[in-house]
């Protein structure tokens, strides 16, 4: 773990990372809170989260194409320095009046993401050796948690401080500091053999070369056992993730009997998890086989969540509900470190940045229909209906132990 983090290159784009997500999760916590503030309607707030979720569904496949056509890390760069500009307009919002702008913002932000996270994912195997992806993965997947347990307590304390304006300005910052870290990444360019990257051919002078190329990008997924599966896999669990955004927090009151500070400290501790979880799987992740490390984290995921979400009906269960957050982290840091280093080494490099905006999308759409299913059955059966999480986490590890097992189809040309 220790020698990629000593990797100039790899370190910078960590860093970069780190922050960027970390305003990220500023954001997160404020937007949602200033609109609500602002307008006292749920529906507000509802809309700005629907205004940034259409994007992953409509442009995470082609964004791709795009993605492998052009420059990687140039594309990073640029991406971060618009997401930093997109969000400066938010500071002239005061009166409902001026919402519209939230919402635009909300999407174009949106739509920047869909170039900017293919990118990273297909960028990273040209900074490190095959053999150090699952440590470098592990790394990003502990990146990712360091991010979400600083972003939102510090995000509150400067909206508190300083209003939500001060928040944007932060947000902005970190995402002008991460383009200037990855823009000072050195990395032999591959110039001879792969033209259609190079930016002499702009990809809109021909849109039905790029439905092409986006249908290729298709076909790789297709035709390849490993990302197939891999691809169902993360489709079911991702509708489980759907359902747990909406009832978790049902759960944690109506159940937990807890209040915002409980809550909280439910997030941080999964938070906490993801961190322990992220060490572990980077120490330790090489010697595990992917395949397993896949199926069996997202086995353990549901599990673990089965026992947190039910033993709560019998016993005082919030601190018990902590422990298990913290657990939980372990099963979901191999799963994803599992599932990553799986579709970067079965994927060709020229098709990465595809494959993962192929999944943007995919996982945005399932994840929609949890959206769906738990705010209309979910009045219904309550928030014990949190369990349909669980058991699609152990149905989708069980489903890829089940198909790696079998022989990957023959493939006619």
């Amino acid at each position: 773990m220790l020698t990629v983090m000593r990797q100039r290159n790899f370190a910078l784009m960590w860093w970069s990372g780190l922050i960027s997500f970390a305003g990220d999760w500023m954001m997160m916590i404020a937007r949602p809170i200033f609109v609500y503030e602002l307008t006292g309607s749920a529906l507000a707030t509802s809309l700005m989260f629907i205004a940034g979720t259409l994007p992953r569904v409509a442009l995470g496949s082609v964004a791709g194409v795009f993605v492998d056509r052009w420059d990687r890390q140039r594309t990073m760069v640029i991406a971060n320095v618009l997401l930093g500009v997109s969000i400066l307009p938010l500071v002239l919002v005061h009166t409902p009046d001026l919402l519209w702008i939230v919402y635009l913002s909300a999407f174009v932000t949106a739509v920047l993401s869909q170039f900017l996270y293919p990118a990273e994912n297909a960028f990273l195997p040209t900074l490190v050796g095959e053999d150090q992806l699952v440590p470098a993965n592990s790394l990003n997947t502990l990146n990712n948690q360091l991010s979400r347990l600083i972003g939102p307590a510090l995000g509150g304390m400067i909206m508190a401080a300083a209003g939500f304006s001060a928040v944007v300005v932060a947000d902005a910052i970190t995402f002008l500091v991460a383009a200037l870290l990855i823009g000072a990444i050195r990395v032999v360019k591959k110039s001879a053999e792969k033209t259609e990257q190079t930016s002499d051919d702009p990809p809109a002078a021909d849109l039905q070369r790029v439905y092409r190329e986006w249908l290729a990008g298709l076909q790789i997924v297709r035709e390849n056992h490993a990302l197939t599966v891999m691809f169902i896999v993360m489709a079911i669990t991702s509708v489980g993730e759907g359902i747990m955004s909406v009832l978790f927090a049902p759960f944690a009151t109506d159940i937990l009997k807890t209040d915002a500070v409980g809550f909280g400290a439910l997030m941080s501790a999964q938070a906490i998890g993801g961190i322990v979880g992220g060490v572990i799987i980077a120490r330790m992740g090489e010697r595990l086989p992917l395949w397993s490390m896949a199926a069996w984290g997202c086995f353990f995921i549901g599990l673990i969540d089965l026992a947190l979400f039910n033993y709560s009906l019998f016993f005082t269960g919030f601190w018990f509900a902590v422990l298990t957050l913290v657990i939980v982290g372990v099963p979901a840091a191999a799963g994803m470190v599992g599932v990553v280093t799986l579709l970067q080494k079965n994927a060709d490099e020229r098709y990465q940045g595809r494959v993962f905006g192929a999944l943007m999308t995919t996982t945005a759409l399932a994840s929609l229909v949890g959206i769906v299913l738990a705010g209309t059955l979910g009045e219904i059966f309550g928030p014990l209906l949190i369990n349909i999480h669980a058991i699609l986490y152990m149905v989708g590890g069980a489903l890829a132990l089940w198909m790696r097992s079998k022989p990957a189809p023959v493939m006619a040309n």
